[in-house]
């Protein structure tokens, strides 16, 4: 059975020039998202030296108020954006989190470093679910796995940024220095957003018009409803607290079992990060965009697949006491917390009307941020106090604590092919799917 688009009216199509425009700008805009994200954990063991905080303590204030204002704001900014200009949401957030970022390079103590990470959070609430939905409203339903990968490409160059960019910019300068690199170019590229990317019209490119304005509650029964959408979204969010949450504390790992300053740490997981993300990111825009990749289940297997086996990889990283070996499974299952991205933002784009996608993003960003922002390095930082038994966390606390999270990606696996069950009727309705 293959899956085909109905035929739509494309009179207003952007030329492929401003496809292209759009995508590689929005694609910079979630690289520096993903920076302005993760240097803090480049940074993370220097913060908690200086503030003298257990693993515990420094993850709350690193990553938890971040997630928890995204929750608080990220999804009345995507029912926003879903009835207003996302071009202007998605400048102004920028200009916000970078402001943020630079002041948290400002702060002296832990509440002026808590009030910034509040704000760069409050920023990144309004930026991915407006820049996934205009860009795919410049890409038809079925190139759009394609073009969200590309997209996605932000993620292994942001975290690039925030890893091996930071940390040499962190041991020359001081860590306050790392925030300022990536704050100051955010308030630029906000600036350029506003400037040159103009507003499509939703659903342009769709055989379902998206001029209507749904409630929120609307929107919320309608994502209740598909349950491919559901699954999708939570198999997002365990990927994010599998791999990313143990990216998180990698850094942190390194320097405290194998003797790494902080540029040394930040060098061994930047390469993993920009050539094996930016491998893994093309690939998945590669084979996404073959004929087969229509039918969203075979989507679906194929990164269910990736995940399960990069599983593997991941236990051992943080199992092996051989440096060596811990960086060669970092090349094995890294790449793959990058192969994910764009499939899954496609996949919920795809299983949304036109004018919920900007909603369907932000929940599928929130349960990512909080698995990632406020599971992973709060359970992680507590196992680690714990394990550590009353004395200073060390490296065997810590690694204990990751080998418990490593597992997880398995979850994740479940999830992808409870989807795949009920994808294709779920986004035939969505966004004019028949099959044949």
């Amino acid at each position: 059975m293959s899956v085909n688009v109905l035929s739509v009216s494309r009179s207003d199509a952007p030329s492929v020039a401003e496809r292209w425009y759009v995508l590689i700008v929005m694609c910079l805009v979630y690289a520096i998202n993903i920076a302005a994200r993760y240097v803090v954990t480049t940074v993370f063991e220097p913060i908690r030296l200086e503030l003298h905080l257990t693993d515990g303590g420094a993850a709350f204030l690193t990553g938890v108020p971040l997630a928890l204002f995204y929750v608080v704001f990220g999804i009345p900014i995507a029912w926003l954006a879903d009835r207003s200009n996302r071009r202007n949401i998605v400048a102004a957030s920028l200009i916000i989190w970078s402001g943020f970022t630079v002041f948290c390079g400002l702060s002296v103590t832990y509440w002026q470093l808590l009030t910034g990470r509040v704000g760069v959070g409050v920023g990144e609430s309004g930026a991915t679910p407006p820049s996934t939905s205009i860009v795919s409203d410049c890409f038809p339903a079925e190139r759009r796995p394609m073009a969200l990968s590309i997209f996605a490409l932000g993620a292994p160059i942001g975290a690039w940024l925030g890893a091996d960019l930071a940390g040499a910019v962190a041991q020359a300068f001081g860590w306050r220095a790392a925030f300022f690199a990536l704050g100051a170019p955010g308030v630029l590229l906000g600036l350029l957003v506003y400037l040159t990317i103009r507003e499509p019209r939703r659903g342009r490119l769709d055989a379902i018009d998206g001029d209507a304005r749904p409630s929120f509650i609307a929107s919320l029964r309608f994502l209740w409803r598909q349950k491919a959408a559901l699954h999708v979204i939570m198999a997002s969010g365990v990927c994010c607290l599998w791999g990313w949450g143990l990216v998180w504390w990698t850094p942190t790992f390194l320097m405290r079992s194998y003797h790494l300053n902080v540029a040394e740490a930040g060098a061994v997981t930047g390469h993993v990060h920009l050539v094996g993300g930016i491998i893994a990111t093309v690939g998945a825009a590669w084979f996404m965009g073959r004929p087969s990749m229509v039918d969203p289940r075979r989507v679906l297997w194929t990164v269910g697949a990736v995940i399960g086996l990069a599983t593997i990889p991941s236990f051992i990283a943080y199992w092996t006491h051989t440096l060596w070996l811990t960086e060669l499974m970092f090349w094995l299952y890294i790449p793959a917390i990058y192969f994910f991205i764009g499939p899954c933002m496609a996949l919920v784009l795809n299983l949304a009307p036109s004018n919920m996608r900007s909603f369907f993003t932000a929940w599928s960003v929130l349960v990512g941020n909080v698995f990632n922002l406020i599971v992973a390095p709060q359970v992680v930082g507590f196992m680690s106090d714990w394990f550590a038994a009353g004395h200073a966390t060390d490296a065997v606390s810590l690694r204990l604590a990751l080998l418990l999270l490593a597992p997880t990606g398995f979850w994740a696996v479940w999830h992808f092919w409870a989807a795949s069950r009920t994808v294709v009727g779920e986004q035939r309705r969505a966004v004019g799917y028949v099959t044949t």
